[in-house]
């Protein structure tokens, strides 16, 4: 029997569905242009980063350019793979 790919409910909020969503396809993003995109405040924006990271799904880089510090967000392998099973699910659902 197939392994049924899973539904992920840190992933499946709205909000953070998009997040992962941008961050797999463009492999890393920068906050303020994450934020911009999803229209979400910053404190908004980071509440949710935070579920995904605390969850081990996203990885956070700073860095400093033109003495202005960016932080770069990119998905953990371990993000991918539950990004990747949970959009399996929804197809599967959807589907069915």
């Amino acid at each position: 029997m197939p392994e049924t790919p899973l539904f992920n409910e840190k992933i499946h909020a709205p909000h953070r569905l998009r997040i992962c969503a941008m961050l797999s396809a463009a492999h890393r993003v920068e906050f303020q242009r994450l934020q911009d995109h999803l229209g979400l405040s910053k404190s908004a924006l980071s509440k949710h980063l935070t579920q995904l990271v605390d969850a081990g799904y996203v990885r956070q880089d700073r860095a400093t350019r033109d003495a202005h510090s960016r932080l770069w967000l990119s998905l953990t392998p371990e993000g991918a793979s539950a990004y990747a099973d949970h959009v399996k699910a929804l197809r599967e659902i959807v589907g069915a």
